[in-house]
């Protein structure tokens, strides 16, 4: 509270914390009976220009009148840019207060509403590229994954043989995947565009949160994570996406290829996560099996029946 104070709002004493394992967040209550969330950032995760990419990019994103929760000013600045606050020893951001309920997946107009959204985002994206930002690839998510996870020595002996046999052949086939899908676009993403980074407002709008991730990738990295279950149903929710998102921006339909690509990228870059951060008192409070063989063995398996899904028929459009 003393930090939100000194980067200019008057707090009140009221503080509870919001659901973050990554940064620390809070709610803040203010002198005049509002509130705001403040974002306080995990050193050393990223650079300051990095930081300031992503809040120039909500900005931009704000001004083309997307929806977006983007970081408020310094009320103690002169600066109207200084969104990225530094008060020793914190970095810290400060966003509005929002409200609103989670998308309902089933919901084709909300999907299309969805699509249409990230049609118009990727439009703003596609204008200019990021220079301090992380890409989607398979070096940093994959490969530089499992070589953590092999070092920190955090797989039990016993499933270390079971580990390795299935992750590289995975990630081998992976890469083989984006090979073949060379000259996709790469354009700046949200990046980690999942349904509980949506407020769904009583105005039928997604409000759009958490940039945190934003990174250089293909268009799709932030249509699949709406897109699970059987094929039939996986090719319903591609098409009620599409249906919105081609309304404002053509959509590569060779992206589809990657959609169980990005999916094992993402199943190998979430144990490595976990295994980084295993010193943080909230990992291992989050995560208590994460030490023993059960986290393991269901992680062997979700690569195992992931590799199978790279075999499946790749979902279409139209």
């Amino acid at each position: 509270m003393d930090a939100i104070d000194a980067a200019g709002w008057q707090t009140d004493g009221r503080v509870s914390a919001l659901n973050s394992y990554e940064n620390r967040v809070y709610l803040i209550g203010l002198v005049d009976g509002n509130s705001v969330v403040a974002k306080f950032y995990r050193p050393e995760r990223w650079s300051d220009d990095a930081i300031i990419e992503e809040h120039r990019f909500c900005d931009e994103l704000k001004a083309a009148d997307l929806p977006v929760i983007a970081p408020l000013p310094s009320q103690a600045s002169a600066n109207t840019a200084s969104t990225l606050l530094h008060v020793d020893p914190f970095r810290l951001c400060v966003f509005p207060k929002a409200g609103g309920r989670p998308p309902e997946l089933d919901n084709s107009d909300q999907l299309e509403v969805i699509g249409r959204t990230l049609g118009r985002l990727h439009l703003v994206g596609e204008i200019a590229q990021f220079t301090h930002r992380a890409a989607i690839d398979v070096t940093r998510l994959g490969l530089a994954s499992v070589e953590h996870v092999m070092q920190s020595n955090q797989v039990p002996m016993e499933l270390n043989t079971a580990y390795e046999a299935v992750v590289h052949p995975l990630l081998e086939e992976v890469q083989q995947r984006f090979n073949d899908t060379k000259g996709i676009q790469q354009i700046r993403i949200h990046g980690d565009f999942h349904p509980g980074n949506i407020l769904w407002g009583g105005d039928d709008t997604p409000h759009l949160l958490d940039f945190d991730d934003t990174s250089m990738g293909p268009a799709v990295q932030d249509l699949w994570m709406f897109i699970s279950g059987d094929h039939q149903y996986a090719q319903a929710r591609l098409g009620d996406l599409l249906d919105g998102y081609t309304e404002f921006r053509e959509f590569d339909e060779r992206e589809l290829q990657l959609i169980e690509p990005l999916r094992a990228l993402r199943i190998v870059h979430y144990a490595a996560w976990i295994s980084r951060r295993w010193e943080d008192p909230a990992f291992q409070q989050a995560f208590p099996f994460f030490a023993g063989n059960r986290f393991w063995d269901e992680h062997i398996l979700a690569l195992k029946e992931q590799r199978s899904r790279l075999d499946e028929p790749v979902l279409r459009y139209n």
